[in-house]
């Protein structure tokens, strides 16, 4: 107090040039402070790459780093074995008018599987799945599998390389339809994609030893894009595939020239905590829109309770992987209802008070079953579980990709039936450099899936942005 009386006293004393120059070196410092506390925030920074041998047994002093074409087969004792194990299926009778509430509705789960064994011809999506070019190489072990589409060769075009990567419980078939659409001239512009199966994941080798999470897929798949031949690229993801290129553009931002992400999620803290409890009464001062108004509240229903209802399966995968496993391992009928029933809810919530559970409103049950078929037959849906335990062994929000920001450019797409809405105003606390941000008008979490061309449309527009088109 006594320090404070005897500055007002010196202050007074100062003729009025004096404390006008005294308030402008303050007002100057102060301005300087907040520039340097804004440079600091967009100072780009970087984790570490990291190193790792995910092989059986011990690592050799040398890898073979070419890469191998391959192809998708099939066996006429692979299918009579996959058809007498459906033979052997025993259903549960559904509770009346249950609908998805409780699950796969059993009753249409037969009809499915009637399908499935009478009409669906397996052969016949192998060779859907052939026309792409596939190709192995072993990257820290382990031979990791990936599509390479090339768009047709035109006069003054423009090729952009750009990786597209999967989450659980899809597959890099999610993309099948999306990949004719990225490899079209769109004004001067087209994509050369490479879309890898993660690790674990259907063609692609499971991990022998523990700890492969979302880090080590990131910085082999970076590996991936380098033994390509690509020093500069794009990245697009959602579900795990998300946050693998976030890690991929936070390990090599000099690498990744744009990310492009149909899911994400803000860091938690006081700006997150304190726009929940102004947003619905004056939005306009958290930076909410309208739309994220509507999407986001009621909160806890729309982000606690329907949180808790759908994520049963998080909590045993990321606990008991193999446990989880052991029965859908077995048992094709039993891994098709536990895999569909996510394309059901997660493409709409409110699917859950449908019969059919809305499967076939967006899908074809070729699609839908090749995709399961591809886990059947790597038999991988074991390993592609343990991609849960791996990533929630420790706090994920202690890990070094959670403490650090993304600094290149990004483009956002939020679909209305994503699991959870984040808007761009939390966005902006992690990736601190979104070029855009689309609220778009239909689709949900499987966007590659449901709705190719307005997910290839949102890319486009973010890529001729970057690049100044």
């Amino acid at each position: 107090m006594q320090r404070l009386q005897v500055f007002k006293g010196t202050f007074c004393s100062l003729d009025a040039v004096q404390r006008q120059l005294l308030i402008g070196s303050a007002v100057a410092a102060g301005g300087l402070l907040v520039a340097y506390i804004v440079h600091k925030r967009r100072q780009v920074k970087s984790i570490p790459l990291g190193e790792g041998w995910w092989g059986a047994g011990e690592k050799p002093l040398s890898e073979d780093d070419k890469i191998y074409p391959f192809k998708v087969q099939t066996s006429d004792k692979e299918i009579e074995d996959f058809h007498e194990r459906i033979d052997r299926t025993r259903f549960a009778d559904p509770l009346e008018d249950s609908c998805f509430q409780y699950g796969f509705n059993s009753t249409y789960l037969k009809k499915v599987v009637s399908y499935w064994r009478h009409e669906f011809d397996w052969k016949k999506q192998v060779a859907v799945l052939n026309k792409f070019q596939h190709f192995k190489t072993k990257i820290e072990g382990l031979d990791v599998h990936f599509i390479h589409v090339r768009p047709p060769h035109r006069e003054n075009q423009k090729v952009l390389p750009l990786m597209l990567v999967h989450g659980w419980p899809g597959s890099f078939y999610e993309f099948y339809k999306i990949l004719p659409l990225l490899t079209e001239n769109q004004d001067g512009v087209a994509f050369e994609v490479i879309c890898p199966s993660i690790p674990g994941y259907g063609f692609s080798e499971a991990p022998h030893k523990q700890g492969f999470d979302s880090l080590a897929a990131a910085r082999i798949f970076l590996t991936l894009m380098e033994r390509l031949g690509f020093s500069k690229f794009y990245l697009q993801g959602g579900d795990w595939g998300s946050l693998i290129t976030t890690n991929m553009a936070q390990m090599k931002p000099q690498c990744v020239k744009g990310l492009h992400l149909n899911m994400f999620i803000s860091t938690k803290g006081f700006k997150v905590m304190f726009s929940l409890m102004i947003g619905p009464y004056l939005p306009f001062l958290v930076g909410f829109s309208r739309e994220d108004v509507r999407r986001l509240f009621p909160f806890f229903e729309k982000n606690v309770w329907d949180i808790l209802r759908e994520t049963g399966y998080m909590h045993i995968q990321a606990t008991k992987p193999d446990t989880a496993g052991c029965g859908v391992n077995d048992s094709p009928v039993g891994l098709a209802a536990y895999l569909l029933e996510k394309f059901s809810t997660w493409t709409d919530l409110r699917n859950r008070g449908l019969v059919d559970g809305g499967l076939e409103r967006k899908f074809s049950l070729d699609d839908l079953l090749t995709n399961v078929m591809i886990y059947w037959t790597t038999g991988s849906i074991v390993s592609s579980m343990r991609f849960y335990k791996e990533n929630f062994k420790t706090n994920p929000d202690n890990r070094v990709d959670a403490k650090t920001g993304i600094f290149v450019p990004t483009g956002l797409a939020a679909f209305p039936g994503e699991l959870m809405h984040c808007p761009k105003t939390w966005a902006q606390i992690r990736y601190r450099n979104i070029y855009s941000y689309t609220f778009m008008p239909r689709g949900g979490h499987f966007a590659a899936f449901e709705e190719p061309q307005l997910l290839a449309n949102d890319i486009v527009q973010f890529v001729k942005k970057v690049e100044e088109f």
